[in-house]
């Protein structure tokens, strides 16, 4: 498929779809549903300098036309991942590794690691996750502070490409994806999930056991396109576009607001082979359209 086939950040992809971090495992889950080597990148579950059991109590609560998760990080560690889960992993497309800390220290020392993973072929720096008590989200909630994360982490990372997932919950998101682009983020990636909350009725008290978390799925997707619009006219690095995408239409409006590559997350928990029929039948819209290649329409809702 050369209409899908894209540079991103100095790598061939044969196309323009991948997963969205936490939705997708670390890749290997999903081989029973298809070959994830027809992806154009695997992003797997994020990592933390130590091993995390994430929250206690209820994780996750279904809204209309989504979901809000405080699953909270869990995961068994980056020197875990480094000498038992990556080099098990048996497919051959281009993995991207979410690191989070909970100080600019351990965002630092995950990426120093990370850095020296040879199977990683891109970092994408995490300061938007909702439902931790400490880290994320915190990290990204200002120019300021979004900034001084980049620049650390940057510094370390001689190695691979750097993504900035940026967090939706600010009033601003160009002026913080200006603030990275300037600190060396490489890409930008958006958005992550809302911060919502869910009361039981019954008990009359929170639902989850970490009160908020973060809302995802097809009710934020119109909020996601218009940040991805406005990010677009504000930075020259690449964008990694997502939220909500059930559809290919909804991965092509992101394109068209200024997405190179697009994200397919919580859609995948209700359609395991969502992915792939993304981007089969965006393959045929260029064909359909007499589209040379899916870089020529990217961004090309602006006006």
């Amino acid at each position: 498929m050369s209409r899908l086939n894209i540079n991103f950040l100095g790598k061939e992809l044969k196309n323009n779809v991948i997963t969205s971090s936490g939705c997708f495992g670390f890749g290997e889950e999903y081989s029973n549903y298809f070959d994830v080597n027809e992806l154009g990148a695997v992003n797997l579950k994020g990592i933390t300098l130590n091993k995390k059991d994430g929250n206690k109590g209820t994780r996750i609560a279904e809204t209309p036309s989504g979901m809000i998760n405080c699953i909270g990080l869990e995961n068994p560690g980056i020197e875990y991942f480094k000498d038992n889960i990556i080099k098990n992993i048996k497919y051959s497309t281009p993995i991207i590794l979410n690191i989070n800390g909970a100080t600019i220290d351990e965002y630092v020392k995950v990426a120093e690691i990370a850095n020296e993973i040879e199977r990683v072929d891109f970092i994408e720096l995490n300061i938007s996750c909702p439902n931790v008590k400490n880290g994320g989200m915190a990290f990204g909630a200002s120019c300021e502070s979004a900034e001084s994360t980049t620049k650390a982490v940057k510094k370390v990372l001689s190695k691979k490409p750097l993504i900035v997932k940026l967090s939706p919950n600010v009033t601003d998101i160009a002026s913080i994806a200006k603030a990275v682009e300037n600190a060396g983020a490489d890409s930008v990636s958006l958005v992550n999930t809302f911060l919502s909350m869910k009361i039981d009725t019954k008990t009359r008290k929170p639902l989850l056991g970490n009160v908020f978390g973060g809302l995802s799925g097809a009710c934020i997707r119109p909020i996601a396109v218009r940040m991805v619009y406005q990010v677009y006219k504000a930075v020259k690095v690449p964008i990694v576009g997502m939220g909500g995408i059930t559809n290919y239409n909804d991965a092509l409006e992101f394109i068209l607001a200024g997405a190179s590559l697009v994200s397919i997350g919580a859609g995948i928990f209700s359609n395991p082979v969502l992915p792939i029929e993304v981007i089969n039948v965006i393959d045929n819209y260029l064909k359909e359209n007499k589209i040379d290649n899916i870089k020529d329409i990217i961004g090309a809702a602006h006006l």
